[in-house]
Order: structure tokens, then C-alpha cells, then sequence
């Protein structure tokens, strides 16, 4: 028997001793997997629905006066995907301490350099999906009492807004301190028969 008919027979073995539920969470997943691999070109379509579900999310917050500890672990959770977002997936600092010969991408520092896009460590698709489902486990978890926590909100917004800020020059100093952009738009472009065009025919956009 080849490996192709063992795992053939495999599958069908898992399939056969599975429970009904464990194939219909299985099928599921897969219907969820396939769905999401569709939307992954549609960037404007999936942060459309994003910022739709975000703004029910605070209609409800709103609306319920409460649930403080909730919203306030969402804010901090999404920050964290923020600063993954816009931090390169290798950092700067380390790169240069390995010289010439460290091993990955580097950011260009001259203009005479090849371009090379900005590699997030937190790519966006991920950033959009993770964040999506946070916010869609804080929406189930308003309907729970045991997460109403009684707390003075003012506190934890002026912490949150602290941190935000504190944090975010702290990203901002370190974009400054290794000259990069976390994003690619109005590179570069050159298409054929424009001066200065290259071999790949890309033309200057900006």
C-alpha cells in the first residue's frame, strides 16, 4: 500500500470512530477557512465589515453602561496588534549589530538602494482577523453577568489614553530612531518606455 492509500485509509478511519459533532465542527472550520482565503485580495470589503462590527460593539458598550473591564481588555489587546502591525518583522537594531552578513531583509537607507517593502512582524490580514475576533468575543461577553465588573470607568479611559500615547511615542521614536515607514504606498513604480525605467517596466507613481 502507498503512502497516498494510507492516508486515504487513515482518513477514513478518523472519519469512521469521529463523532457527528467532531465532523460537523470539522466541516465548519473548513467552510471558514475557505471563506477567508476568498477575502484575503478584498482588503476594503473585510475592514468595511470590520468597522461595522466595531461600531455595534460601542453602540452596545454604550447602551449598556457597564461591561468596563471588558471593553477596557479589548482596547489594550487591539493595541498590542497595532504596534505588531507596525513594527518590522525584524528589528532594526539587531540586524545592524549582525553587520553586513546578518541574515534577512534590511531597510533601505540611501536612495541608490534597492527597494525592499516593509516586512510587518504582524501581517495584515492577521492584524484584521485576530483583531476581528477579539472584538467579536467582547460582544459574547456582554451578554454574560459574570463580566460586569463595578469599576470607576474615568480611570481606566485615562489609563488607557496614557498608554496609548505613551506607547505610541514610543513606536514613533523607534521609526524615527532606524528611518522607516510601516507602510508601502507611493513607492516607486516604473512602467515601460518611462525614464528611468527598469528591465521590469514599472513607471513612478507618486
Amino acid at each position: 500500500m502507498n503512502a497516498g492509500a494510507e492516508a486515504h485509509a487513515y482518513g477514513a478511519s478518523v472519519d469512521e470512530t469521529s463523532s457527528a459533532y467532531d465532523r460537523a465542527r470539522a466541516q465548519f472550520e473548513r467552510r471558514v477557512q475557505n471563506l477567508l482565503d476568498k477575502s484575503v485580495p478584498h482588503r476594503v470589503e473585510r475592514w468595511s465589515g470590520y468597522a461595522l462590527v466595531a461600531f455595534l460593539y460601542l453602540v452596545r458598550a454604550y447602551f449598556l453602561r457597564g461591561y468596563y473591564i471588558v471593553t477596557y481588555g479589548l482596547g489594550i489587546y487591539n493595541l498590542n496588534l497595532l504596534i505588531g502591525f507596525l513594527s518590522p518583522q525584524r528589528d532594526p537594531e539587531s540586524l545592524r549589530a549582525g553587520g553586513d552578513d546578518a541574515d534577512g531583509p534590511s531597510l533601505p537607507t540611501r536612495n541608490e538602494q534597492e527597494f525592499k517593502p516593509f516586512v510587518r512582524r504582524l501581517p495584515e490580514f492577521k492584524f484584521w482577523w485576530m483583531s476581528l475576533k477579539s472584538i467579536g468575543t467582547a460582544f459574547v461577553m456582554t451578554f454574560l453577568p459574570m463580566f460586569d465588573i463595578p469599576v470607576f470607568w474615568p480611570i481606566l479611559l485615562m489609563y488607557f489614553i496614557m498608554l496609548f500615547f505613551m506607547t505610541m511615542k514610543q513606536q514613533v521614536k523607534h521609526m524615527i530612531k532606524h528611518k522607516y515607514v510601516p507602510f508601502t504606498t507611493g513607492k516607486p513604480k516604473f512602467a515601460a518606455g518611462a525614464p528611468g525605467a527598469g528591465p521590469g517596466g514599472l513607471k513612478n507613481n507618486d
